[in-house]
């Protein structure tokens, strides 16, 4: 009997996530470039797993029912270890926690964020006992990009701002960085907000309609 079968690779891979995710969370207290960094890349390496997990189990069919239900975990458990310590650093007097362009991290994008989650989950959870399954829409995936492409961009100016501030960085190419960073960061976190509220909506259309509201407009 094989020690390992090949479709269990997605699973395995998703419990790598869920490990790594508190350990990038962890980091991100660490104020120094090495640590923020490690926790950068750590960070890819879960955020792009997500991506190379389900493709596989789609590919070759190894999709399981663990993987049906701990994959949404991991997903927001990365969430959590993410956006919960930029609020707590970016909140401190601390400059090393401070986010680029908006210093503090409003609490209305905690909210919105995990407000969706949890609402969503709710949902799934009523729809289940009554036999339904409402399938993730293509909106709720790029959702999960943009999100992805904000906390590595945060995390990314975390590293750098350590550093910067370590060794006392006051240069014109320095302030040039700042503005491309501050673009990157604003544009990735507004898109992701959006479409955080959009497939949310989403969402709740195809719950209403499956739910045995009315049929879709013509």
């Amino acid at each position: 009997m094989a020690l390992f079968e090949w479709r269990s690779l997605p699973n395995a891979i998703t419990v790598g996530r869920i490990v790594l995710a508190p350990v990038v969370g962890l980091l991100l207290f660490v104020p120094t470039f090495t640590a923020r960094f490690l926790a950068w890349v750590l960070f890819l390496v879960a955020a792009f797993s997500d991506l190379w997990d389900g493709h596989l189990a789609r590919k070759y069919g190894w999709i399981s029912d663990f993987g049906k239900f701990v994959d949404p975990i991991a997903d927001k458990l990365l969430l959590a270890t993410t956006f919960i310590p930029f609020y707590i650093l970016s909140h401190r007097a601390d400059p090393h926690g401070h986010l680029i362009a908006v210093g503090a991290m409003p609490m209305w994008i905690l909210a919105v964020i995990f407000g969706r989650e949890i609402l969503i989950t709710v949902i799934r959870s009523i729809a289940a006992k009554q036999g339904t399954v409402i399938p993730a829409g293509s909106s709720g995936k790029l959702k999960a990009v943009f999100q992805n492409i904000f906390v590595g961009t945060a995390i990314a100016w975390l590293a750098i701002n350590s550093m910067a501030l370590t060794r006392g960085w006051d240069t014109q190419a320095w302030e040039y960085w700042k503005l491309f960073h501050a673009f990157v960061f604003l544009t990735s976190l507004g898109i992701a907000i959006f479409l955080t509220v959009y497939s949310l909506v989403v969402y709740l259309w195809q719950w209403r309609r499956l739910m045995g509201g009315p049929p879709d407009p013509p």
